[in-house]
């Protein structure tokens, strides 16, 4: 099973989030059908990549033998420590656009909408641009824990053998900094908070660590394995309105859930000292299905 490419596609400056919803009377499948007609004409128009996914639950349903185990939609807010939420905002489908320029961005995410109408509307849209090169808007080196390339598909795609083998489920989150509190930290208790440091992204000794330092909060662990996902963050927004879209692919769902719940303080009351500064806006899972499963779905004149 092919797992959607655009997923690895690294490098891309340019990139456009759509959560969709079913539109009144359209099914599922009907939206399965449209979005697979979607995946080969737009993934390599102009070096515009595309990756999609849907509502864990509405994927099961119209394909349940390609749906991974332990998907499921972020229906309930996530409450942590002190009463902190982080709020659920799940809808039917997610499409990301990627790309080397805006206008190729902006053209392609606009045959989308118009494949889509009448199946489904914009619930959301995010425009995401990369920042000095690889670095969020806290300054910081993004990225640093993902895994190469050449094992990248081992921690972000369902194995095969298991169901739904070739997908990816894929945490979408859309976090504001608050860049001016932030900055008043100064580079040292950034550092401090971030569990790394600034300029080179050398992770602090274990001994030095913070427990609520951003390192020690999203190292997920079992039987001293670290369990890794695959991050392809983005900045947004402008200069009076900015954060970050937060986008992580792993082959199982719970590894995602755990860190969130380690990052709200819901696991040891513990909180990531970074939800003091970034706050997160939305909140939703989907299952991104292999190229294969939705190939199932095309029309015969798109395979």
């Amino acid at each position: 099973m092919t797992t959607q490419p655009g997923i690895f596609a690294l490098g891309t400056p340019e990139h456009c989030y759509l959560e969709l919803d079913l539109e009144h009377g359209a099914t599922g499948e009907e939206l399965v059908r449209a979005v697979a007609g979607l995946t080969g004409p737009l993934s390599s128009v102009g070096g515009v990549n595309l990756v999609v996914g849907f509502r864990p639950e509405l994927w099961a349903e119209v394909s349940p033998a390609d749906a991974p185990a332990d998907a499921a939609g972020w229906t309930e807010d996530l409450v942590g420590a002190g009463g902190y939420r982080m709020p659920a905002t799940q809808h039917d489908a997610w499409v990301w656009v990627a790309g080397g320029n805006r206008t190729a961005v902006f053209d392609n995410a606009r045959e989308v909408l118009a494949a889509l109408s009448g199946v489904a509307a914009v619930a959301r849209e995010v425009t995401g641009w990369l920042y000095r090169h690889d670095r969020d808007l806290t300054g910081f080196v993004d990225g640093t824990e993902n895994p190469s390339l050449l094992t990248a598909a081992e921690v972000a795609a369902v194995p095969a053998g298991e169901p739904g083998a070739g997908a990816s489920i894929v945490l979408f989150q859309v976090w504001r900094h608050d860049t001016a509190s932030w900055e008043s930290l100064g580079e040292y208790g950034q550092e401090r908070m971030m569990g790394r440091t600034k300029p080179d992204s050398v992770e602090i000794p274990d001994d030095e660590q913070l427990p609520s330092a951003h390192v020690v909060r999203t190292t997920v662990e079992v039987d001293g394995e670290e369990k890794q996902i695959f991050r392809r963050n983005v900045a947004y927004g402008g200069v009076t309105d900015h954060g970050t879209a937060f986008v992580g692919f792993a082959r199982d769902q719970w590894r995602m859930t755990e860190m969130l719940r380690r990052m709200a303080g819901a696991a040891d009351g513990v909180r990531d000292g970074l939800t003091g500064f970034l706050t997160p806006l939305t909140g939703a899972y989907y299952t991104c299905p292999s190229l294969d499963a939705l190939a199932r779905f095309a029309s015969p004149d798109e395979d």
